[in-house]
C-alpha cells in the first residue's frame, strides 16, 4: 500500500489496533521534523517545516534555497485578503509539497503589542480584525492547496525575553476581545488543521498544559484538529496530556518517552483513554495530509527548489503591494527615469546600510537561504537600465547598520576557487573527550558562515565533535579586517596561522542561536592587497565556560558557529562621505533600517531608534540634498526624528527575495503604492501603550493597558502618533462619499447584521488603489468601558483609472457590535446607537453613520 492509502482508513478502528506503546510513541515527534510512522498499520511519517514567510525544509544548516515571502506585517499592509489567499495557495502550499512537508507551521497571529517585540514582524497587525482577516486568508490559501496550517503562538506570546516562563496576566475581556480574537477569526472562516500552543503561561498556567485556554479551542470553537507543543514548549507530561496537548514536539529531549508515560498510566497519573483521544488527532491529521497532498507522502521526500517565472511575478506583486508611502509633501516620487534628461537629472545617490545588505526578513524560524535575492541597489540599477536612462549612479554605505558582524558568505573561497570554505568534520576519541581524531569523518562545500548546525550534523560522529572550516579572503588593496565569531559550542578563528579570536578558552554567554550562544568576539587582521589570506574557524560542539557558569556543556540540539566581518572604516570618514555624494548628486535614495539580528526569535529590541549613526546620516544627507528619498526597512515600527526633514518616506518592511524589484517598482512608478500601516509607528517609546509594562518581572508580565492596544491606545489618550495604524499614501488621489448603511437585521446565528456601502473615486491623474477602513464607536451612554473606535471591516477598490470610482460594501454582525462579558462568560450585544466611520485611515475618518441596535444579544461558540 502507498502511504497516502491512509487517506481511506477508519481511524477509529486503526486506534483500536495501536498497542499502548504505539500510541505513546504517536504523541511525540520523532527528530524535529516528523510524527511516528507505524508501517505495520500503514500509518506513514508526517513532515511539518517551519513557516511563516517562506518554507525552509528540514535544515537550518546548508538548507535548500526557497522563496522567502513578504513578512506578516508587510502582509497585513496589503489589507487584501484575496492575496494573501492567492500567495498562501500559489506559493506557501507548493513550495511546502516541493520541501516535502505536509504542515507549515504559520501563520502566527499574535498581537503586536509592542513594536520591541522581537518576533513583531512574524505577526500581521496590532489590531485583532485585521489580523485575524489576513490570518484566515492565509490559512484558506494553504490548505486549499492541500497542504495543513498550524495557526500559533496560541496565545500571549507577544515578546521573546523570558519567553518559556513568563506569565501573561490578561484580563478577560482583552484575552477574549484582542489576544483571542484573531485566532476565532482564522478559525470560524478557515478552521485550521493545527494549533501550536504558546511557550509562556497565560494566568498563572503554561498553555501547553492550561485547560482553561485550550477548552476555547475546543469547547467554545468546536475545533476539532490537532493541538501542538511550541519546539520545546511541553514542561510537563500527565498536565499537558489531560489540558488537550495531542502532539509534543520535537522528538528529541522530550517528556512523552515510553518509559516515562507507561510509568505515568501505571501510576494512574494518566489513562491509556486519553493517550488514544491523542493518538486519534494525530492519525486524524495523517489521513487529512494523505488526502490533501497524496504526492507529498508517496514521494520521495527529497526537498527541490523550483522557480517559475509567475512565482517570481507574484513574489513581486505582493511585495511591493505591501510598501507603505509615508511621506511625500514635495511629490518627489515617483522618479520617471524616462524624463531624466529634460529635468538635468544625470547624477543618483545611493546610500545607506541596507542597500547592498542581504535584508531578508526577520531572524529565527522565519530564517531560510533564499534561492534568489534582489537588494534595494540592484533593484534601482536594473529599473534605471530598463528605461535607458543616461544616468550615473555612485554608492556609499554611509553609516553601518548590523549588530553583529554580517555574514561573510560571499567573501570566502575555497582553495580551488568555489565560493565559500571548505568544511571537515572529527569524531573524537571518545564521546567525552575534546581530543578530535586526525582524519575527517567527512569533507563537504560549506557555502555559509552562519552556520546553524542543528541536527546536520554528519552520521557517524561521536557526541562531541570537531567542525574546521577553511577558506581565504582577499581584497584588492590593503585594508584593517575586523572579524566576529559567536558560537553555540566553543570556536577559535585564525587567519594565516595567527589566532584572532579565542571564543573558546573562556566565554560570555548572549542570546545567540534562540539564546545558546555567546556574545560575539571580535578581531582585527591586516589584509594585504591582492594576497589570499587563509581563513580557518575551529568549532567544537560543548560549549565552554563562562564567568558564573564553568559548565562545559554539551551541545546536542543546537550546536552553531557564525563567523561575520568588515572592513575598518572611521565611521566620520563614512559619514562625510555620503554626504559630499549627496550635494553632487540630483537625487539621493537612503536605504536604511533594521535586519534580522535586530528583530529576531529569542530576544526582545531594547529601542526604537534606528541602529548606530543611521539616523545622524540621514539628517545630514537631507540636509545636504533636498531631494532625498528615505526607503526604512524594518519588521515593525522605527523611530524617525528626521521625519521633518525629509520630504519622502516609503516603507518598505521586510519583501523577500524580490526586495529590491519591488522597491524599485514603487520608486520608479511601476506600482502606485497602497499598502496601509498595519501597525501603529509612534513618534517615541515612551508612546506605546505597553511601556512600563511589557517587560518580564520576577517572570510576570502584567498587560496594563488592557484593551486599548495600538492605535486604540492613541486615540483614547489623544496622542499623536509619527503615523497612525493605516496610514499609507498614493501617487493618486481618493475621495469618499454616499455612505449608504442598510436597515439592521437579527439573525439566528450571526446577530445584529448591516451592510454599510460607500463609493470611492480615484479624483487623481493615475491609477491606483485605495483601502476603506471601517471602525465602530460603542453607545455614548454604556456604563462598561469600552474603545472609543475598532476597526471592523475594510474593502480594497483595486486599480480605478483617472476618474473612475466605484462601490465598496462591507458586512458588519454580531463581530463588530459584540464585547465580552466577564460576569456571564458571554459576548454581548448592547442595545442602543452604534457610530460608524469610515475613511482611509484610524486618523482620517471622513464619513459616518449610525447604527440602532434595539436589544440585547448574547451569543458563545463562533
Amino acid at each position: 500500500m502507498a502511504p497516502s492509502d491512509f487517506a481511506k482508513a477508519d481511524v477509529a478502528q486503526v486506534v483500536e489496533r495501536l498497542t499502548t506503546d504505539e500510541a505513546i510513541q504517536l504523541i511525540a515527534g520523532v527528530g524535529f521534523w516528523h510524527t511516528y510512522a507505524i508501517p505495520r498499520l500503514n500509518i506513514p511519517a508526517v513532515k511539518v517545516s517551519d513557516g511563516p514567510n517562506g518554507i525552509r525544509g528540514n535544515h537550518f544548516f546548508m538548507g535548500t534555497p526557497a522563496k522567502c515571502l513578504p513578512s506578516s506585517t508587510a502582509l497585513g499592509a496589503t489589507w487584501d485578503t484575496a492575496l494573501v489567499e492567492q500567495v498562501g495557495r500559489k506559493l506557501l502550499a507548493e513550495e511546502a509539497k516541493l520541501r516535502g512537508a505536509s504542515v507549515i507551521l504559520a501563520p502566527t497571529c499574535n498581537i503586536q503589542r509592542s513594536p520591541l517585540g522581537g518576533r513583531s514582524f512574524e505577526s500581521f497587525a496590532e489590531d485583532p480584525f485585521l489580523s485575524g482577516l489576513i490570518s484566515a486568508a492565509y490559512v484558506k490559501g494553504v490548505q486549499a492547496g492541500g497542504i495543513g496550517a498550524t495557526i500559533k503562538h496560541f496565545v500571549g506570546n507577544d515578546k521573546e525575553d523570558d519567553r518559556m516562563a513568563y506569565d501573561s496576566i490578561i484580563s478577560p475581556r482583552a484575552l477574549r476581545e484582542v489576544y483571542l480574537m484573531p485566532f476565532m477569526l482564522a478559525q470560524k472562516y478557515a478552521q485550521p488543521w493545527c494549533y501550536m500552543t504558546a511557550y509562556n503561561r497565560v494566568n498563572g498556567t503554561h498553555v501547553s498544559e492550561n485547560p482553561n485556554i485550550l477548552d476555547i479551542l475546543r469547547d467554545e470553537w468546536s475545533f476539532d484538529g490537532l493541538v501542538m507543543s511550541d519546539w520545546f514548549g511541553v514542561y510537563s507530561l500527565d498536565l499537558s496530556i489531560k489540558a488537550g496537548l495531542d502532539l509534543e514536539m520535537p522528538g528529541v529531549n522530550k517528556w512523552r518517552t515510553l518509559d516515562l508515560v507507561n510509568r505515568s498510566i501505571q501510576s494512574r497519573k494518566v489513562t491509556l483513554r486519553t493517550i488514544k483521544q491523542r493518538a486519534t488527532k494525530v492519525l486524524e491529521l495523517v489521513k487529512k495530509c494523505a488526502a490533501g497532498a497524496p504526492e507529498v507522502l508517496d514521494g520521495d521526500g527529497l526537498e527541490r527548489t523550483v522557480e517559475l517565472d509567475e512565482d517570481r511575478a507574484l513574489m513581486r506583486r505582493a511585495a511591493a503591494e505591501s510598501i507603505v508611502l509615508l511621506k511625500n509633501s514635495a511629490n518627489v516620487l515617483p522618479l520617471d527615469a524616462s524624463k531624466f534628461s529634460s529635468l538635468g537629472v544625470k547624477k543618483i545617490a545611493i546610500v545607506g546600510g541596507n542597500a547592498k545588505a542581504l535584508v531578508l526578513s526577520g531572524g529565527g524560524s522565519a530564517a531560510l537561504k533564499s534561492s534568489y535575492f534582489v537588494s534595494p541597489y540592484e533593484g534601482i540599477v536594473n529599473k534605471l537600465k530598463e528605461a535607458r536612462g543616461d544616468v550615473d549612479v555612485s554608492y556609499t554605505e554611509g553609516a553601518r547598520t548590523y549588530m553583529i558582524l554580517p555574514t561573510l558568505d560571499y567573501d570566502l573561497k575555497t582553495a580551488s576557487g568555489e565560493r565559500g570554505w571548505t568544511g571537515e568534520w572529527f569524531s573524537h576519541e571518545s564521546d567525552d573527550s575534546l581530543a578530535a581524531i586526525s582524519e575527517p569523518l567527512h569533507t563537504q562545500l560549506v557555502d555559509e558562515t552562519r552556520i546553524f548546525i542543528s541536527n546536520a550534523s554528519p552520521k557517524g560522529l561521536t557526541k562531541r565533535w570537531t567542525l574546521k572550516l577553511t577558506g581565504f579572503i582577499e581584497r584588492p588593496y590593503d585594508i584593517d579586517f575586523e572579524f566576529g565569531l559567536t558560537a553555540a559550542g566553543r570556536a577559535k578563528l585564525f587567519v594565516d596561522g595567527q589566532l584572532v579570536i579565542d571564543n573558546w578558552t573562556r566565554q560570555r554567554r548572549g542570546d545567540a542561536f534562540f539564546g545558546c550562544g555567546t556574545k560575539e568576539e571580535k578581531g582585527v587582521y591586516p589584509l594585504k592587497a591582492n594576497k589570499k589570506h587563509e581563513v580557518v574557524v575551529v568549532f567544537c560542539n560543548v560549549r565552554g565556560p563562562a564567568d558564573g557558569d564553568e559548565d562545559e556543556a554539551l551541545m546536542d540540539s543546537n550546536p552553531a558557529v557564525q563567523l561575520g566581518g568588515a572592513e575598518v572604516k572611521d565611521s566620520d570618514e563614512m559619514i562625510q562621505e555620503a554626504v559630499d555624494l549627496a550635494k553632487n548628486s540630483d537625487v539621493v535614495i537612503a536605504v536604511v533600517g533594521l535586519n534580522a539580528d535586530w528583530e529576531t526569535e529569542g530576544y526582545d529590541r531594547t529601542t526604537l531608534a534606528l541602529p548606530g549613526r543611521t539616523d545622524e546620516l540621514v539628517s545630514k544627507v537631507a540636509a545636504a540634498n533636498p531631494n532625498t528619498v528615505v526607503v526604512t526597512q524594518s519588521g515593525s515600527a522605527i523611530t524617525m526624528p528626521w521625519v521633518d526633514e525629509v520630504s519622502t518616506i516609503v516603507h518598505a518592511w521586510y519583501l523577500g527575495n524580490a526586495t529590491g524589484d519591488a522597491i524599485a517598482d514603487v520608486l520608479f512608478g511601476t506600482k502606485n503604492p497602497s499598502g496601509k500601516l498595519s501597525l501603529t509607528f509612534p513618534a517615541r517609546l515612551e508612546d506605546v501603550p505597553s511601556f512600563g509594562h511589557f517587560h518580564s518581572e520576577n517572570g510576570t508580565v502584567r498587560y496594563s493597558e488592557d484593551l486599548f492596544v495600538g492605535y486604540k491606545h492613541y486615540q483614547y489618550r489623544s496622542i499623536k502618533p509619527l503615523f497612525p495604524f493605516g496610514h499609507g499614501l498614493s501617487y493618486t488621489t481618493f475621495s469618499y462619499s454616499a455612505l449608504r448603511i442598510s436597515p439592521l437585521e437579527f439573525s439566528e446565528n450571526d446577530g445584529p447584521v448591516v451592510s454599510v456601502s460607500a463609493t470611492i473615486a480615484n479624483t487623481g491623474p493615475i491609477s491606483g488603489s485605495e483601502i476603506a477602513q471601517l471602525y465602530i464607536g460603542p453607545p455614548p451612554s454604556t456604563a462598561l468601558t469600552h474603545v472609543p473606535l475598532q476597526l471592523k471591516g475594510f474593502a480594497k477598490a483595486v486599480e480605478l483609472g483617472p476618474n473612475e470610482h466605484t462601490e465598496v460594501t462591507i458586512r458588519l454582525d454580531k463581530y463588530a457590535f459584540s464585547f465580552w462579558d466577564a460576569v456571564i462568560d458571554s459576548w454581548v450585544v448592547e442595545p442602543g446607537t452604534y457610530t460608524v466611520w469610515v475613511g482611509p485611515s484610524s486618523s482620517d475618518l471622513v464619513l459616518s453613520g449610525e447604527v440602532h441596535v434595539s436589544k440585547v444579544y448574547e451569543w458563545r461558540g463562533l
